[in-house]
């Protein structure tokens, strides 16, 4: 069996703007999330839910986790397969729904990865590699919606 990888992080909420939560709009929903040895990153809520829209948010966080997993297992699959990449650009989106009592989740994401590589005649088995990398993305393992992939390949 293979080691697990532990992942710490700190996360500290900013936004007490005096009163606390002693009401829905006394307070800021900003807080930093801080890893060791590396750039904090600043959050919010989504503006919807009264954060600050020049921040990142918990979705956009998922959404970029996804996609950025998707393309390092991807990168990988091609370079075991001994396809050359050279250029690769996702514009990803995501379809959270908010249900009536103010829970939420995530019903799908899609991955709309432009992907260049060198070679034409590995076009085909190119577009057929994103399969593969979803079943080696931890975080596409990890959630319970449908990831979808809609890959476009260049020369």
């Amino acid at each position: 069996m293979l080691p697990n990888h532990n992942y710490k992080l700190t996360l500290k909420w900013t936004g007490n703007k005096g009163t606390g939560t002693s009401g829905y709009r006394a307070y800021d929903r900003n807080h930093e999330i801080i890893i060791e040895g590396k750039t904090t990153l600043l959050g919010s809520a989504d503006p919807t839910f009264h954060g600050d829209k020049t921040v990142h948010n918990p979705e956009d966080l998922l959404l970029a986790s996804l996609s950025s997993c998707h393309m390092m297992s991807y990168l990988h699959v091609c370079v075991k397969a001994g396809i050359v990449v050279t250029d690769y650009v996702d514009n990803a989106t995501g379809i959270m729904v908010v249900n009536a009592d103010g829970s939420g989740r995530f019903i799908e994401v899609n991955l709309n990865p432009i992907v260049t590589i060198t070679d034409e005649s590995q076009l085909t088995k190119a577009n057929e590699l994103h399969t593969e990398a979803n079943q080696l993305c931890f975080i596409a393992n990890s959630v319970n919606f449908t990831v979808r992939h809609h890959p476009k390949t260049r020369i």
